[in-house]
C-alpha cells in the first residue's frame, strides 16, 4: 500500500506511517497540479494540509486512490463531490486543533478590545503615546457564539473564565445541551441585538456563506466587535467594511479571508481591523497533533477498514466496528440478493431494523444494503462512499425503521424493495458470531446460508417438484449443498433456496423454468 504525502507533515506523523511494514511512504512537497495528477494513480492514500489543492482532475487521476487525509479541519481544498462519486474517503481531524483555535479566537478578541497590534506597531516605530489606544474590558460583556461544535464549546468555557456573559445559536443544538454548558441559546436576531462581540464558529456549506451580511451588521448592537476564526466567505467583506466605516461595527479581528492571500481586500486598510494569516491551527503542539491523528487514521483504514472522521461517509471505531462488521456482511448480502430477486427499475429501498442491531449504528449497515444491491447492475465500483450518491441519482428512495423489540431473532435486518413491477421482502440474521443467514422471504419463512451460489425458485407446491430439480441439477453435474423450503399452506405456492456448488448453467436454468409447476427460477451468486 503507498501512502503520498504532499505537504508539510510533522516528523511524528510520518514516523508513524514508516513503522508500518506494509505501507510504501513517500514524501514529495510542493508538487504542481499537473506534477500531482502524474504522480497520485500509484498510490492508495493522499495526505495533505491547506497547500495542497486535490481538484476533480487530481482524483480521476488517482486510479488506486482509496483515501485522502487532511491533517487539520478545513476541507475547502478537496473537491468532496468528485471523491464521493469515486468512492474515496475523505477525512479529516477535527479534535487535534479544537484547543488552539479557541485560544486563538480568545486571542483575537483580548487583542482587539486592548488594540495591541496597532500598539506594538507604534512602539517599534519608536513612538510613545497611550491615547490613542484606549481599550474595552471584555468583563461583564456579552459574547454570542455563532456555533456550539467543539471549538465553540472551549470558547464558550475560556471566555466564562474571563467572566463574559456568553449567548449562542446553534438550530441544532438543544436547550437542554446549552443549559448543560451553562450558557443561553438565544435565536439569531436576538444574539445579533443583544452581542457585545460575536465569535463565528460554523463550517463553511452552501448555507453559512455571507451569513453574516448587509441584513444583519444592521441588526447589530452599535459599537459590537466581530472575530472570525472559522472560514472565509461566512462574514460578507464588503458588508464588514461598510459597517466599518459607517461605525456600526467598532473593529473586526480575522483570521480567514474569502480569498486568501487577501491582497487587494479594503479591510487592510481599517485600523478598525486586526488580522493573521489563518494561524487557528498554528502551534507546535496542533501541527504534531493533527499529523498523528491523521497518520493513524490513514492506517487503520488501510489495514483494517476501519473509517473515522469521515466527510463522506460514516465513521465506524474500531471498537463498534468489530461488533457490526458481521451485520455489514448480512446487510451487503441481502442487498445482493435482493438485486438479484427483484424485477423492474428500482424506486425505493427500506431497511428494517428490529433488536440489538439497532444499538450499533444503523446508517452504515444501510449504505452495506446499498452497496450490495447496486453492484448487481452498477458497472463502476459501488462502495461505502458512493452507494448512497448513486441511488440518489437514480432516483431511489432510501428509509430505515428500528424498532427496539425482539421478534423471533436478538437481531433482525429486513430489506424491502420497490420496483416498478413488483414489491419484494426478505430478512436476514446472523447465526452464532459471523454467520449470516436468511430467515423469511416475502410471506416465506425459510432459513438458508447466504452465500456462494444459490437457485431461488418458487413452484405450486405439489408432489415431486423437488426431485425433478435435482434430477436437473445433477443432469447438469451441479452438486446440491442445501436445500431450504417453506410454504404457507399445504398445496398452496412454495418457495426454496438451494445452495449448490457451482453456479446454474443458462441451460439447466431454462429447464427448470420450463418445469410442470414452477412459477419462476432465479439465479443467486453472493
Amino acid at each position: 500500500m503507498k501512502v503520498l504525502v504532499s505537504d508539510e507533515l510533522s516528523e511524528k506523523g510520518i514516523e508513524i506511517f514508516k513503522r508500518e511494514r506494509e505501507i510504501e511512504l513517500e514524501v514529495k512537497i510542493g508538487l504542481s497540479i499537473e506534477d500531482l495528477i502524474a504522480e497520485i494513480p500509484d498510490y492508495d492514500a493522499l495526505v495533505i494540509r491547506s497547500g495542497t489543492k486535490v481538484t476533480a482532475e487530481v482524483i480521476e487521476a488517482g486510479d488506486n486512490l482509496k483515501v485522502i487525509g487532511r491533517a487539520g479541519i478545513g476541507v475547502d481544498n478537496i473537491d468532496i463531490d468528485a471523491a464521493s462519486k469515486r468512492g474515496i474517503v475523505v477525512m479529516n481531524t477535527p479534535e487535534g486543533n479544537i484547543i488552539t483555535t479557541a485560544e486563538h479566537t480568545i486571542s483575537m478578541m483580548l487583542a482587539l478590545s486592548r488594540n495591541i497590534p496597532q500598539a506594538n506597531a507604534y512602539v517599534k516605530s519608536k513612538k510613545w503615546k497611550k491615547k490613542g489606544f484606549i481599550g474595552v474590558e471584555v468583563f461583564n460583556k456579552t459574547l454570542g457564539v455563532i456555533g456550539l461544535g467543539r471549538i465553540g464549546r472551549v470558547v464558550v468555557k475560556r471566555a466564562q473564565g474571563l467572566e463574559m456573559n456568553v449567548i449562542a445559536y446553534d438550530p441544532f443544538i438543544s436547550k437542554d445541551t446549552a443549559y448543560n454548558i451553562g450558557i443561553e441559546l438565544v435565536e439569531m436576531e436576538e444574539l445579533l441585538r443583544r452581542s457585545d462581540y460575536i465569535t463565528i464558529h460554523v463550517p463553511k456549506t452552501e448555507g453559512t456563506i455571507h451569513l453574516i451580511g448587509p441584513k444583519e451588521f444592521r441588526m447589530m448592537k452599535k459599537g459590537v466587535r466581530i472575530i472570525n476564526c472559522s472560514r472565509g466567505g461566512i462574514v460578507d467583506e464588503e458588508a464588514l467594511y461598510q459597517a466599518i466605516v459607517d461605525k456600526r461595527v467598532s473593529g473586526a479581528a480575522l483570521d480567514v479571508f474569502e480569498k486568501e492571500p487577501p491582497v487587494d481586500s479594503p479591510l487592510l486598510e481599517l485600523d478598525e481591523v486586526i488580522c493573521t494569516p489563518h494561524l487557528g491551527a498554528s502551534t507546535g503542539e496542533a501541527q504534531e497533533n493533527v499529523a498523528i491523528a491523521v497518520a493513524e487514521q490513514i492506517v487503520d483504514f488501510l489495514k483494517r477498514g476501519e473509517i473515522r472522521n469521515a466527510i463522506n461517509v460514516p465513521s465506524v471505531d474500531i471498537e463498534v466496528l468489530g461488533k457490526i462488521r458481521p451485520f455489514l456482511s448480512l446487510a451487503e448480502k441481502l442487498g445482493s440478493f435482493q438485486g438479484q430477486l427483484v424485477e423492474g427499475g428500482i424506486r425505493e429501498v427500506t431497511v428494517k431494523y428490529s433488536g440489538d442491531v439497532i444499538n450499533l449504528g444503523v446508517k452504515i449497515v444501510t449504505v452495506s444494503v446499498l452497496k450490495g444491491l447496486l453492484q448487481v447492475f452498477i458497472e463502476r465500483d459501488v462502495n461505502w462512499v458512493n452507494a448512497s450518491i448513486i441511488a440518489e441519482e437514480r432516483g431511489i428512495r432510501v428509509l430505515e425503521t428500528t424498532s427496539s423489540e425482539v421478534e423471533d431473532f436478538t437481531s433482525l435486518i429486513g430489506v424491502k424493495i420497490k420496483t416498478d413491477k413488483e414489491e419484494r421482502e426478505i430478512y436476514g440474521t446472523i447465526f452464532g458470531k459471523e454467520d449470516p443467514r436468511i430467515v423469511r422471504v416475502d410471506d416465506y419463512h425459510i432459513e438458508a446460508i447466504l452465500s456462494g451460489n444459490m437457485l431461488f425458485f418458487s413452484n405450486v407446491d405439489a408432489p415431486g417438484v423437488i426431485g425433478r430439480i435435482g434430477t436437473v441439477l445433477g443432469n447438469n453435474k451441479i452438486n446440491i449443498a442445501g436445500m431450504h423450503l417453506g410454504r404457507t399452506r399445504p398445496q398452496g405456492k412454495a418457495v426454496a433456496i438451494v445452495n449448490i456448488d457451482s453456479p446454474v448453467t443458462e441451460e439447466a436454468l431454462k429447464e427448470i423454468r420450463g418445469m410442470q409447476d414452477i412459477i419462476s427460477a432465479k439465479r443467486i451468486t453472493l
